[in-house]
């Protein structure tokens, strides 16, 4: 796993992680850095010391439900940026969960809220995402698991991936509920 730096520096804010393996695109190189992009079309800069100069490929689906995926990092920490049981961001978790499926879905909550379906209120189902923000974007977003409960990455109170009742804070910030159905990751 490497760190993918919102600036070409180590000290810049980690904004994803690119894991092991996983196909990088070199857009520009300078003093030791190479800003890369994603297959989920993510930009970051990332040291040249950690590329691999080989083919990529991301590995295959493990699982057909997003859910049971996401709960495998269940008690995982909170890391901004983070993408693996090591550390986790919220938005990392749906990620790496639809990823585990062989679906390939954007990377930050507002591009997920973007990319998902509207669900109209009252007909939301096990695996939905409810995204949580101000009028302008999605901030946060969490699996919904029926009856009140959600499943998310959370920095709050240290807990970092949980499964819970939708906290009432949370609710308040409530933009609303979507369905992926992103196209299946290339070979």
């Amino acid at each position: 796993m490497a760190p993918l730096r919102a600036e070409p520096r180590e000290d810049a804010e980690q904004v994803t992680q690119a894991l092991a393996g996983e196909p990088l695109r070199v857009e520009e190189q300078r003093d030791g850095w190479a800003q890369v992009r994603t297959l989920y079309d993510y930009r970051g800069w990332v040291s040249v010391e950690a590329l691999e100069r080989a083919e990529g490929a991301l590995p295959g689906p493990w699982t057909d439900d997003p859910v049971e995926a996401a709960r495998s990092l269940l008690a995982s920490p909170y890391v901004w940026g983070g993408m693996t049981r090591a550390g986790i961001d919220c938005s990392g978790l749906v990620h790496m969960a639809w990823r585990a499926t062989g679906v390939l879905v954007p990377r930050d909550a507002w591009q997920q809220e973007a990319a998902a379906s509207p669900v109209p209120p009252g007909e939301e189902r096990r695996g939905d995402l409810v995204f949580y923000g101000n009028a302008e974007r999605a901030d946060h977003v969490s699996i919904w698991l029926g009856e009140g409960r959600i499943l998310h990455a959370t920095a709050r109170d240290g807990l970092g991936v949980v499964e819970e009742p939708e906290p009432e804070a949370l609710r308040a910030r409530r933009r609303g509920v979507g369905r992926l159905s992103a196209p299946r990751a290339p070979d």
